[in-house]
């Protein structure tokens, strides 16, 4: 009989971005700050059939805006990686869901405002912020 508990682990389910933190895509090359994620794939069949990567759904996926650009992407844990640039993120939906910037860890700080992707918020999206305090009078 084999005796799983000396030395074994079981893999974690834990994501590995968490909310506002900066990611690239390891394929497409773009950054974006993670707005919400799924433990696993919460799409449907037909919008995971045409997604051209096709990474498992047994993992995170995240929701991500995308920087200097309009749109939201959904994409896999297993083509991101941290963004170690400390460039700020540019879309138009930035303040509607980040409410500031931890300068020491480049994460955004997530606000109240939900993230439901089929039903927008009520508030319209307001221009990127400046996260920058303002000088001391």
């Amino acid at each position: 009989m084999i005796n799983l508990s000396d030395g074994y682990e079981p893999q974690s389910n834990s994501p590995l971005f968490a909310v506002g933190e900066v990611v690239v895509h390891r394929i497409y090359h773009y950054r974006a700050v993670v707005v919400a994620l799924d433990p696993t794939c919460q799409a449907d069949e037909e919008w995971y059939q045409s997604n051209q990567t096709q990474p498992s759904k047994d993992q995170a996926w995240y929701h991500l805006l995308v920087d200097g650009a309009q749109h939201v992407t959904y994409s896999a844990e297993s083509n991101l990686q941290r963004d170690g640039s400390g460039a700020p993120i540019v879309h138009p939906m930035l303040n509607l869901f980040f409410f500031g910037l931890n300068e020491e860890t480049n994460q955004y700080l997530r606000n109240e405002v939900p993230w439901n992707p089929g039903e927008p918020p009520d508030a319209p999206p307001s221009s990127p912020p400046d996260f920058t305090p303002p000088p001391p009078a």
